[in-house]
């Protein structure tokens, strides 16, 4: 009887696994959008993390897929690169900013506050960041880009309006001098993340929640007063 009892039970509870599995939703196959977004997802995070270079094959096994896979959505390193490059970078570029540097209706100061502060809650993220120096320490393949993009589409407005504080309304093109002026507020800037996401090292008033805002509107404010010294004691920007 005891025999019996347990073959009837294990025939039943075999029974009631198989259907059990029956009822099991059958696992849904990933779309050919959604996988290539999870590829480039994961390519972000591991080029965040170890750095541009190194081999495909150390790529892949980091992101837990085949050559065969990745080959098929992004046939080259190249590629990929310049997919990471979109998304990290172009994508978060805001048309909105060039039009808030050109509303004639802000004074220059203004124009530079709303404008890095927005800047630095867009872009000084860990993958911006940690990508952006990786590259510059490899093949610049992305940095160079990154940086065509701010020679192009905002430096020059913030050169135009630096001269505007300054009282000058000269519409040459901006020389190496002012160039460098600037690059030294934009670095100024961006050293917050630099900071943070590559020396591991918090802003010293962490606590309170304004305190990088007040450090950017600290630098902008000593970037225009030097320009305005410098012009108003002959010492003019050529």
């Amino acid at each position: 009887m005891t025999m019996s009892f347990d073959r009837d039970s294990s025939t039943r509870s075999s029974v009631a696994l198989e259907a059990t599995a029956s009822r099991a939703p059958a696992r849904r196959r990933m779309s050919t959008v959604d996988r290539k977004r999870q590829i480039l997802d994961r390519a972000i995070q591991y080029f965040a993390k170890h750095g541009m270079d190194g081999q495909l094959r150390n790529l892949t096994k980091g992101l837990g897929i085949t050559h065969t896979l990745l080959y098929h959505y992004f046939p080259t390193k190249d590629a990929l690169i310049k997919a990471v490059y979109e998304d990290v970078f172009e994508s978060r570029w805001k048309p909105e900013w060039e039009q808030l540097l050109d509303d004639k209706t802000l004074s220059p100061e203004e124009k530079f506050n709303a404008f890095y502060i927005d800047y630095s809650n867009t872009v000084l993220t860990y993958d911006f960041v940690r990508i952006l120096i990786f590259s510059g320490l490899s093949d610049h393949s992305i940095s160079d880009r990154f940086f065509e993009l701010l020679r192009d589409r905002l430096l020059p407005r913030l050169i135009r309006e630096t001269r505007k504080h300054c009282g000058r309304s000269s519409r040459s093109k901006p020389s190496q001098r002012e160039l460098e002026f600037l690059m030294g507020l934009h670095g100024g800037v961006f050293y917050i993340g630099m900071r943070r996401w590559i020396y591991g090292q918090a802003i010293y008033d962490s606590g309170n929640p304004h305190t990088e805002q007040e450090i950017i509107q600290d630098r902008i404010s000593s970037y225009l007063t030097s320009a305005k010294t410098l012009f108003n004691t002959g010492k003019k920007i050529k």
